[in-house]
Order: C-alpha cells, then structure tokens, then sequence
C-alpha cells in the first residue's frame, strides 16, 4: 500500500456554523462538490455526528473513482472532525475549523494508504499525479462549497 499524507486549506466567507453544517451534512457534497460522485448515509451517529458513517464514491480529475466508508470517529462541534476510511483509501482523516471574524478557515488532513493493487503498482511513478490531483479535487470542493454557501 503507498501512503499519501495530504494537507488542503480553505477560507470561506462564512461564519463557522454555515461553513460547519454544510461539511457535517455529508449526503449533501454531491450537490455543491462536483468530484463527489455518490453518498450513502449507512448510520446517523449520535447527536453530535460521533460514529455516522458514509459509504463515499469519489471521482477524481482522471479516470479513475474511489470508494471508500468515512466512519467520524471524534466530534468537537463547530472546531473538528476525526473520521476512519475503510476501502479504497484506508487511513485518518480531519476537518479542522477556526473562525477568521467573518469567515472560516478550514484545514483538511489525509493520512491514508491506497488499497487498490494498480495504484500501489503506479504509485512510484504515478503518486505525483495523484498528489496533484488531490490538490485539484480539493481546491473544486473549496470553490463548490463556496458557490453553495453564498446561494443559500
């Protein structure tokens, strides 16, 4: 498996409740995240979102998708998100968010492994592409998000 610690920063003009609602409402990423192909909720967690889980199709800027469970796994509401990944990824993740007056800044943090064989294979020629294309979806959903918030 090649392992692929991923750093992508957000600022977005919105207070941290409309910023955090929409990153917590996970079903809801299709609608304003182009590169998010598909979301099945499998369990609502508690109140806080603690234990929800969300089986995630991702599209990516190349031809290729990944599939993989997003399990939270600790809930600090309106500061952080900590999630398992199961599947095609495997790993930890975060959402990260801090109030800049008016706007929001969030950070997101992958420290995943990449389970399918071909990507493992081409991860040293290829990983520089993937990296990148991370950077790519990521930068979209910072864009997408910031389209859906300022609609609503």
């Amino acid at each position: 498996m090649s392992r692929y610690q991923l750093v992508s920063n957000w600022l977005l003009d919105a207070p941290v409740e409309t910023v955090w609602r929409a990153i917590t409402e996970v079903p809801a990423w299709p609608r304003w995240w182009r590169y998010v192909i598909g979301v099945e909720e499998l369990e609502r967690g508690d109140a806080t979102g603690l234990g929800a889980a969300h089986r995630v199709t991702l599209g990516t800027t190349v031809p290729y998708e990944l599939n993989f469970t997003m399990r939270r796994s600790a809930v600090l509401p309106l500061q952080r998100i900590d999630a398992f990944f199961e599947g095609e990824l495997t790993g930890e993740g975060s959402w990260s968010f801090q109030p800049q007056g008016s706007s929001t800044a969030v950070r997101h943090d992958w420290d995943v492994t990449t389970t399918p064989t071909w990507m493992n294979v081409m991860s040293p020629v290829l990983g520089p592409m993937f990296r990148w294309n991370h950077g790519r979806v990521m930068a979209d959903g910072a864009q997408g998000l910031a389209r859906y918030i300022a609609a609503r």
